[in-house]
């Protein structure tokens, strides 16, 4: 049996039962558990599941928007400060689905600004703001996301371009690989990345490495990192490396 079909058959098996041994697996693929535990170490490297004692998990489905809204406000709100600040007036932005995106749009009330998105949060939030173009990409709506998406948003960036896209992320790998939980959202990620002339992650330390079970990009794709992770943290180093300029921020004191 090729690999691809044993990984395929693994990932069936995890999903239907959350968790699964090398022993099962062995025995359902008939195969060796050497050839499993090869197998699992390569789909942990790719992001597509866990390793854990004897076997594997499957990763959870991402928090939905309102949920992962609430956690670590101070600190997205001080990378999206620090992001607001590399965009000059007159420009255009494209600016991704996402909570932390999301704090970036409060950021940019009555700056002359184009703005792009398939992010609903977004378009609450800039849609009476007069000084801001504002262009909402149609698509499917994904309601527990706050987004548009399909083949409607990816023709549309299609024909779209921007000085600056904003982007989310539900992992980072140690080698600076960008990763998504969910393989629908990844082509309309990557026409982003198409469509802006600079690309700016943005990503907090719960996303190092995060989830993620398929890459939208690797780090040759990125210009900039903003995160609150540590400076001494090896994927920094990594993204560093690979020539990607990478900022640190601090939320604000209390009271500040």
């Amino acid at each position: 049996m090729l690999a691809e079909r044993r990984h395929q058959l693994i990932l069936r098996a995890l999903r239907s039962g959350g968790t699964a041994t090398v022993a099962d697996l062995s025995e359902q693929l008939d195969v060796s558990a050497a050839t499993i535990r090869r197998d699992l170490l390569k789909m942990e490297e790719d992001g597509l599941l866990t390793r854990v004692h004897g076997g594997a998990v499957i990763e959870d489905d991402p928090a939905p928007f309102s949920e992962a809204a609430g956690a670590q406000v101070a600190e997205k709100d001080a990378m999206a400060a620090r992001a607001a600040t590399m965009i000059e007036d007159g420009q255009s932005v494209i600016l991704d689905s996402g909570t932390t995106v999301h704090q970036l749009a409060r950021h940019l009330h009555g700056r002359r600004l184009t703005v792009i998105t398939n992010n609903l949060a977004v378009y609450e939030e800039l849609g009476e703001d007069e000084d801001i173009d504002l262009v909402l990409l149609g698509g499917i709506v994904i309601r527990a996301s706050r987004m548009t998406d399909g083949f409607m948003t990816q023709d549309a960036l299609r024909q779209l371009h921007a000085d600056w896209l904003f982007l989310g992320a539900c992992g980072l790998r140690p080698g600076g690989q960008v990763m998504d939980t969910t393989v629908v959202e990844v082509p309309a990620r990557r026409a982003m990345i198409a469509a802006g002339d600079k690309v700016v992650l943005l990503a907090d330390k719960s996303k190092f490495p995060g989830t993620g079970m398929v890459k939208i990009c690797g780090p040759e794709e990125l210009d900039v990192l903003i995160t609150d992770a540590s400076a001494d943290d090896a994927t920094c180093m990594a993204l560093d490396e690979a020539g990607v300029t990478v900022i640190h921020t601090a939320p604000a004191p209390v009271g500040s």
